[in-house]
Order: C-alpha cells, then sequence, then structure tokens
C-alpha cells in the first residue's frame, strides 16, 4: 500500500501514546481508544494486503483490544443513570 496510508496509520497510534505519556490524554479517554482503532485498523489492513502475518497479527489485536475498549466505554458512559437527558 502507499507509505503515505501507513505513516497515517502509524501517526494514529503514536500521537495519543505520545500524549498520553505526556499526561495530556488518559488510555482510557474516547479519543485515545478511537485513534488506536482506526490507525491499527489501517495497518492491520496493509498487512493483510502485504501478507505480513506477524505484523497483521499486531495490528489485528491491538485494533480488536481498541474496539472492545470503545464500545465498554461507550456502553459504561450511556448506562449512567447521572447523564443528562438528550436533546431532540
Amino acid at each position: 500500500m502507499h507509505p503515505a496510508f501507513q505513516l497515517a496509520g502509524s501517526l494514529l497510534i503514536l500521537v495519543p501514546f505520545v500524549l498520553a505519556q505526556l499526561n495530556r490524554l488518559t488510555t482510557d479517554a474516547t479519543a485515545y481508544l478511537l485513534l488506536n482503532l482506526v490507525g491499527s485498523s489501517m495497518l492491520a489492513v496493509d498487512a493483510a494486503i502485504g501478507r505480513q502475518w506477524g505484523f497483521l497479527l499486531l495490528e489485528g489485536v491491538w485494533a480488536i483490544v481498541s474496539a472492545a475498549a470503545l464500545v465498554k466505554l461507550l456502553t459504561a458512559r450511556a448506562a449512567r443513570p447521572d447523564r443528562p437527558p438528550a436533546e431532540v
């Protein structure tokens, strides 16, 4: 795949990681998880196309874990009784 696609996927993982290390973003923040999900999914697709099985395993698991954590976070947030009512 095009190197720009790989760089974009890598940056979508690395930027939130660096921000978390600088205490500017938490690892359970929606933005952190969403950026990790998108970036790792992009790299997993690239690895599958290139038949890079080890890289596909790494990025595929990264995407699955990010997706599961994001679903858990959003489900817990939706179930909170203290949230304000939705606007119409």
